[in-house]
Formats: structure tokens, sequence, C-alpha cells
């Protein structure tokens, strides 16, 4: 009889490591389309909420304020590791993480691009985006 599972993954990006009924669990790890001078887009997901779990590293999540569908600024948030981070559905966002990072997350298996509608940046949103993260890092 087996006990229980286990799932691992160290290598570069997401990988989904299960799922269950209607839930994916997954892991992120380092990638370098998520430096921050990489990231193009902000998503939110339109009908689940979405939970991230920072295990290493350091992890930083940036909420965008939208009005009339245009960003006009951002927030950020760095994880604590071993705290239990809930994003509400419909909330517009974007994360980077340190090339040492290593970060669970949990949502509805069904998530996809279909029902995660995204905001691509001009470079006024890339700016605002860089700013926010500088600020920061202070």
């Amino acid at each position: 009889m087996n006990y229980y599972d286990t799932y691992e993954f160290n290598g570069i990006g997401y990988s989904k490591l299960f799922h269950h009924q209607n839930w994916r669990v997954a892991v992120l790890n380092y990638i370098e389309e998520l430096e921050v001078q990489n990231i193009n887009y902000v998503e939110c997901h339109a009908l689940t909420d979405e939970v991230f779990v920072l295990l290493k590293g350091s992890f930083k999540l940036f909420f965008a304020e939208v009005v009339n569908n245009q960003i006009v600024g951002f927030k950020t948030l760095a994880l604590e590791p071993n705290k239990v981070y809930k994003i509400p559905m419909g909330v517009y966002h974007a994360h980077t993480l340190s090339k040492d990072a290593s970060v669970l997350i949990v949502e509805e298996e069904n998530t996809s691009y279909d029902n995660s509608p995204r905001i691509y940046f001009k470079e006024r949103e890339k700016a605002l985006l860089k700013k926010a993260f500088e600020e920061s890092t202070k």
C-alpha cells in the first residue's frame, strides 16, 4: 500500500506537480523571462483565486492599479517564506523572483490563457513597473 506521493521540481520556470479534482499544485522557480526588465504584461484570473507560498529565495508580487483598463501604478509585495498569500480573482498581477527562489502555486486546474485576461505593457507601464521595483528594494 502506498501511503503518500512525493513531488518536486528543480528545473527552470513553472511546472505543474499534480492536480486533484479542480485544483492544480505547481512550483515556479527562477526563469529569465521574469526578470523585472523582461516582464511585458500583468494578468488576472477571472475564475479563481491564486495562492503563492515562498519556499526559498525572494519573490515579489506587483499588483497593477487599473483604471478603465489602463495601468496607473503598481503596488509591490515582498513575500515572506512559509506564509500563504491568496490573490483574489480579478486582481491584475505580475511577479519576479531571485535566482535561488522556489514558489508553490495553487490554483484551479482550468486556469488558462483563455480565462486569464492580460494587459500588455507599453513603455510607460514598463517604466512604472521598474520604478515600483526600485522603490521596493530601498
